[in-house]
């Protein structure tokens, strides 16, 4: 077996400063296990068998190749990516935060900007959790070498009995709505809360929002005017499992979001086996293309929720065919691959400019 092959293909991944924890992931933790669940950036350490690190030089004490994240001013990691390069790592570069309006905000100041064109030109490949980011990428890097460039969704650990938090279907009710923030517009909330009023109103489904705003949240929610009774709020955080033991609770998980972001509430639905209906996040667009919001009013919307709601056979269906394609593209053995052939191609391809 090659030392090269994704059967032994190691990432590390770097956030440099940044708080989240760092970890070594020997094998799959079990839910619960470890400092922070393998979803998300964690989890192109964990399907590889990596690491994640926020300081530098116990990075480069991996002896691996290095997944940089971009975030915050872009300081800190210009000076990780020249240190790395420094010690003759394979690097590729990714935004923390992949959604467009995260880009958009985030691109806005002149000095960030060019601390970002001058990352993403000199780094050796760019990983992008979106389709957007990686046209985004691709053209920073003017049609050069883009193979070196990869839409990689994040993975999710399907193919581990652990993660699977299904429970029988005639123990599931009610819709979940996936977003929680008012005040970012491309979220569509509000107009998501409005969709899960007429399907409470049609169904008698009961209605679970996260609501980490308080009493203003809950005064806004108030003036929607739900059925009595048929809204329920969660408004403490909980850990991962015990939220997807709430979210696996559930019929349906519906959203309108249209932020183009990568797509965690699609995945803990996949974590779940329950629909993910609505949103355009990547990972929704791969496992859930027909129930996805891509392209789709919010009347049509509307009416594939409920189908979904009350066709049992439909549902069944859903949850079989999103769980196949995410066997095949978000599993933790498929993005493995998909990481050690990106890094293949990128060895070595570029130089940090004088």
């Amino acid at each position: 077996m090659a030392a090269d092959s994704p059967e032994n293909f190691r990432l590390t991944v770097l956030n440099p400063g940044g708080r989240d924890p760092e970890q070594q992931f020997h094998g799959v933790p079990a839910p619960g296990e470890g400092p922070h669940p393998p979803i998300n950036f964690h989890a192109f350490a964990a399907c590889t068998f990596g690491a994640f690190h926020r300081d530098t030089r116990r990075a480069l004490d991996e002896t691996t190749p290095v997944l940089l994240l971009l975030r915050s001013d872009f300081r800190a990691p210009e000076r990780a990516l020249t240190e790395l390069k420094r010690e003759g790592r394979t690097v590729a570069v990714s935004l923390k935060e992949t959604g467009l309006h995260q880009i958009a905000h985030q691109l806005r100041d002149p000095a960030k900007l060019s601390r970002f064109m001058k990352i993403v030109a000199n780094a050796d490949g760019c990983i992008a959790t979106t389709p957007e980011a990686a046209e985004i990428y691709q053209r920073v890097r003017c049609k050069r070498e883009r193979a070196t460039v990869a839409f990689i969704p994040t993975p999710y650990p399907i193919e581990d009995q652990r993660w699977d938090f299904s429970v029988p279907a005639a123990e599931q009710s009610g819709i979940f709505i996936g977003t929680r923030e008012w005040d970012v517009a491309s979220r569509n909330h509000f107009a998501a809360l409005l969709v899960s009023r007429e399907l409470c109103e049609t169904t008698g489904e009961l209605v679970t929002v996260v609501n980490l705003d308080g009493y203003k949240g809950r005064r806004l929610l108030g003036k929607l005017n739900f059925p009595k009774g048929k809204l329920r709020l969660i408004e403490k955080w909980k850990a991962y499992p015990d939220y997807l033991r709430d979210v696996a609770r559930h019929k349906i998980v519906l959203q309108l979001d249209r932020s183009h972001v990568p797509g965690q509430v699609a995945g803990d639905a996949l974590l779940c086996r329950i629909p993910c209906v609505g949103g355009d996040g990547a990972i929704e667009r791969i496992a859930f293309s027909k129930t996805c919001g891509e392209g789709k009013t919010i009347s049509e919307i509307a009416s594939t929720a409920l189908d979904l709601l009350k066709n049992a056979e439909l549902h069944a269906a859903v949850v079989a065919e999103s769980q196949q394609l995410a066997r095949e593209r978000l599993s933790f053995e498929a993005v493995r691959s998909q990481l050690a052939n990106l890094f293949a191609n990128a060895q070595g391809t570029s130089a940090i400019e004088p």
